[in-house]
């Protein structure tokens, strides 16, 4: 086990791992997008790895997406923008994104939001070597991304 392009390692939050055999069945180009202080992305990682998942980190945090990657992401998840904002966070409510309109004409607006404050994107996104892509924030989801 390494520690992935991120440099993060071990499940425990102290490190988190991904598996680098590359005789896996799940070779299929899977990030996942983490923030390395949620349980819920420990616990996808976990799941991961004890599938034999090959992936990469991506502490979106640190390496934050642009506007075009959160516009792939929000196609590959069939979601629009607000449906991936975390609205709760006190970003969102300086912001005021519970009054921003959530229509086509806004769209924009929510996307350069979400690139500007990465911490409002929902976590953690998985995405997949075959086009798919889901919030993986339940073992049903994660298990969703991995080949069958």
């Amino acid at each position: 086990m390494t520690d992935g392009e991120n440099g993060f390692s071990g499940a425990s939050g102290q490190g988190l791992s991904r598996q680098e055999s590359r005789d896996s069945p799940y070779r299929d180009g899977m990030e996942i997008w983490i923030n390395p202080a949620c349980s819920k992305c420990r616990s996808a990682l976990s799941l991961l790895d004890a599938e034999g998942a090959d992936y990469t980190v991506r502490r979106y945090l640190e390496d934050v997406p642009d506007a075009d990657e959160i516009r792939g992401v929000l196609a590959r998840l069939g979601l629009e923008p607000w449906d991936l904002t975390r609205t709760q966070e006190p970003a969102a409510k300086e912001l005021g994104l519970k009054e921003w309109p959530r229509e086509e004409a806004a769209r924009e607006r929510w996307i350069d939001a979400l690139a500007a404050h990465p911490g409002l994107i929902q976590r953690p996104i998985i995405t997949a070597g075959d086009g798919t892509a889901v919030v993986a924030r339940t073992d049903e989801a994660v298990r969703a991304t991995l080949p069958r």
